[in-house]
């Protein structure tokens, strides 16, 4: 198949949309299949690069923050790709400029389009600081403005039953299914002979304490106030919170920080690259997640294939990675004086550390990055077997879509 992968993330990973493409992206690529993808370029002019098989197809856009792009005007650019290209099959990521754009002009080609969701309200609306009296008709027009896309489409994935189920409460009228983001196990795995100093050293982290490692976007909506207001009532505690990624917030949150001389007990590393992160999440004792707004959480599939136990927000999608007193334990969203509760009773189970760490390793086994590159393709197969299927009932309608591979 000739898959074209579309999306308004930068193609780099730093935030999990654009890790999930990515990953898809190259793991169909090294399934055999020939994969392109559409997105903006982060020097503002198009190019494009192979990476790992994949074609990187980069258009102009307008950068106006971190990870925030405008890619307008570009029809001719999508244009060209999709002729020279000819895709089987348009796979768009989310609901914005270029994937608009690209379910646009596709649909003129009569070529089916999919979509993953990745999409929720609140994790814009914080960012925005929409006030909280209005944030129910901000919602409520946002689901309107992302279903105005995905209504159009073929299918679509998301990659939980809860992220199911959150669609179909927003009446999404096409089929949906769910399947995980997946993780690239050949990365993340245990390292039971690494010595953890040597990375607590490079990231200038606690030797002497227990470590609960926060990896991820560095924004508003991700729960982090929650963690800094958490270690206030720990500053006694020999534990240390390490928040590693970037973000809008992020320099908000050390001023907070500051203030409050808790410098001893949550750090900031700032971003880790990718060959760095699995041995730094192998150098940590547990990792925790406090974001409520989680359709899946990738960085915490990440820790599990780690093995390590993850402490998480009881919400959204977080539950169906965490049991409560299996892998880790949950506490309640929004509420510091749970996440500390939930961080004391951890701390109260040392002998159980590593039993629960198994856990989360047995627990992450089905996400296997070769597992979902399976499954998409099998989708993909499966989408445009229904659309060959409404086209030959169609005699005037002149079959567009190949598969080949």
């Amino acid at each position: 198949m000739r898959i074209l992968l579309v999306g308004q993330s930068y193609y780099r990973k730093d935030n999990g949309q654009a890790v999930f493409t990515i990953r898809l992206a190259e793991g169909l690529a090294a399934a055999g299949q020939e994969v392109m993808v559409l997105a903006p370029s982060e020097k503002g002019v198009a190019s494009r690069h192979i990476v790992n098989g994949v074609i990187v197809q980069t258009v102009p856009a307008l950068h106006i923050g971190y990870n925030l792009n405008i890619t307008a005007f570009s029809d001719s650019l999508v244009e060209s790709v999709l002729d020279e290209f000819r895709p089987d099959i348009v796979h768009i990521q989310d609901h914005l400029f270029l994937s608009r754009t690209a379910l646009r002009l596709a649909r003129r080609r009569h070529l089916p389009v999919v979509g993953t969701n990745h999409f929720l309200p609140n994790n814009w609306s914080n960012n925005l600081y929409i006030p909280r009296s209005v944030q129910g008709v901000v919602h409520k027009a946002m689901w309107r403005n992302m279903l105005e896309v995905f209504n159009q489409l073929d299918a679509a994935t998301t990659p939980t039953e809860t992220a199911v189920a959150i669609l179909r409460k927003q009446d999404i009228r096409i089929p949906v299914k769910a399947i995980s983001c997946g993780v690239n196990q050949d990365e993340f795995y245990p390292r039971p002979d690494l010595d953890p100093a040597i990375m607590r050293r490079r990231y200038g982290l606690a030797l002497d304490r227990t470590l609960f490692l926060y990896v991820g976007r560095i924004d508003r909506e991700k729960g982090l106030d929650d963690l800094v207001d958490a270690a206030e009532l720990l500053k006694h505690e020999p534990i240390q919170f390490v928040i590693a990624g970037k973000g809008l917030y992020r320099d908000i949150l050390i001023e907070h920080t500051n203030s409050r001389s808790l410098n001893h007990v949550v750090v900031f590393p700032g971003f880790v690259p990718s060959e760095d992160l699995p041995l730094l999440i192998n150098s940590c004792d547990a990792f925790i997640m406090p974001s409520a707004q989680e359709l899946q959480s990738i960085a915490t599939l990440e820790a599990m294939s780690c093995a390590k136990p993850v402490l998480a927000a009881n919400a959204r999608a977080l539950p169906e990675l965490v049991e409560h007193g299996v892998n880790g334990y949950l506490f309640a969203p929004f509420n510091p004086a749970s996440i500390a509760g939930a961080v004391q009773l951890f701390l109260s189970k040392r002998e159980r550390w590593a039993e629960m760490g198994e856990a989360s390793l047995a627990k992450s086994r089905p996400h296997h990055l070769s597992n979902t590159v399976q499954r998409y393709i099998e989708w993909y197969e499966s989408v445009l077997g229904r659309t060959l299927y409404a086209q030959a009932r169609q005699p005037n309608q002149p079959m567009s879509v190949t598969t080949k591979g």
